[in-house]
């Protein structure tokens, strides 16, 4: 993702709610500490994520949709997004993790660190790792199998720009074609 936080916290649909209680019920407290401590905070948050071939029928491809995050959006940023979405404490079972989340919202409900005016995280490389759209992440906070993130990460990113900038967003607009173009046949 360049230079804007992560989706934060997707919404609320059947397969991120079970999603989080199956995963609550079987993890232990290590999954929350190794995803903390995922990747080089430098690097761009999908650049270890392969596009994968699925052959079906008569040699034909199955197209894979590839998450992909676009600049100049920070639906993610904004981390107060109503009862739509989960809270904090639904999320994060550590309490350290949701006081730092708190911490983060500013009054207008968006990250203290997006500059509006450049719409860019002002701490990109130093941000926290809830804030990384990461196959990892995903699993740790939700449960989301490394097989289902690139379809859930898309589903929960147009969910959260819908919800933040409008379906007929540009931001939306290109999101879809980011995606659309960085599909694997």
């Amino acid at each position: 993702m360049s230079f804007l936080s992560a989706a934060v916290a997707p919404p609320r649909f059947a397969v991120v709610r079970s999603a989080v209680s199956r995963s609550r019920r079987r993890r232990n407290s290590n999954n929350a500490d190794k995803a903390k401590q995922i990747s080089n905070p430098t690097e761009h948050s999908n650049a270890g994520i392969s596009m994968t071939k699925s052959s079906s029928g008569f040699g034909s491809g199955k197209k894979i949709t590839v998450w992909k995050c676009v600049q100049n959006c920070g639906a993610c940023c904004k981390l107060d997004k109503g009862q739509n979405f989960p809270s904090p404490e639904e999320i994060f079972d550590d309490p350290s993790d949701i006081q730092l989340y708190k911490s983060l919202v500013g009054e207008d409900g968006w990250c203290i660190h997006y500059e509006k005016s450049t719409r860019m995280c002002s701490r990109y490389a130093e941000r926290p790792y809830f804030c990384r759209v990461e196959p990892e992440i995903f699993e740790a906070l939700y449960g989301i199998d490394k097989k289902k993130f690139n379809k859930e990460a898309c589903s929960c990113c147009i969910d959260t720009i819908k919800a933040v900038h409008g379906s007929s967003s540009t931001e939306l607009d290109r999101f879809n074609l980011a995606i659309r173009s960085s599909s694997s046949t």
